[in-house]
């Protein structure tokens, strides 16, 4: 319960905490009114960058869901032209992050890190298609147990100004191990093949829970 009520923090957020406090405390000698806005906002804050363990499904025949959130499309396309993939097939599933949700980004399966590419760019509402292609964002691909490539795409959004990534090339993962986060509002794309969706447009998902895709 205690573990509901305060849950375990990334460390990306202990320094906007303090910040929000210190500001918090400034609003208050300023205004009784500002200060408790202050806090509800340094509350928001607090949750925001909340880092709570997952239990993954531990089954290589299963992705699950990268990003907390609700998922915005599930396609065929072309896989990123980013990773030299534009002329292959990939299903895609695309997953939108709110400012209210968890933030911390996980793999959606075990295997070998084998890519990781940064890409630079606007900060455009990350719910819009056109985000995929427009806006800040990591790719991440993981070569998995069946020797196929899985893409993780972390996304900016509109209040985003940094993609945080915590593995690194040729890093063996776990299913549901933590790969980054994004900071206030943002998406996640995942690209794979031989998998069959398991999820529909607007369900909501749980990062390292959630079944996106089965064999």
């Amino acid at each position: 319960m205690i573990d509901k009520i305060f849950p375990k923090i990334h460390d990306e957020g202990y320094k906007f905490i303090v910040i929000f406090i210190i500001v918090t405390i400034v609003l208050y000698f300023i205004h009784g009114f500002l200060g408790f806005v202050g806090l509800i906002l340094t509350i928001w804050c607090y949750y925001f960058y909340r880092d709570p363990e997952r239990i993954a499904i531990g089954d290589e025949n299963y992705l699950t869901s990268p990003a907390d959130g609700v998922v915005l499309q599930v396609l065929e396309t072309d896989g990123p032209k980013e990773l030299g993939l534009e002329n292959k097939k990939f299903k895609k599933v695309s997953i939108f992050m709110n400012v209210f949700d968890c933030h911390v980004n996980r793999a959606p399966c075990s295997g070998k890190v084998t890519e990781i590419l940064y890409k630079p760019g606007k900060f455009i509402n990350a719910s819009l298609d056109k985000a995929s292609e427009d806006n800040e964002r990591n790719f991440y691909k993981i070569k998995n147990s069946h020797g196929e490539d899985i893409i993780v795409v972390q996304i900016a959004g509109l209040v985003a100004r940094r993609i945080v990534t915590e593995t690194s090339i040729d890093e063996e993962l776990q299913q549901g191990a933590r790969i980054g986060m994004i900071r206030f509002g943002s998406r996640a794309d995942l690209y794979f093949e031989n998998y069959e969706p398991l999820v529909k447009i607007n369900q909501k998902t749980i990062a390292g829970e959630t079944l996106i895709a089965k064999k």
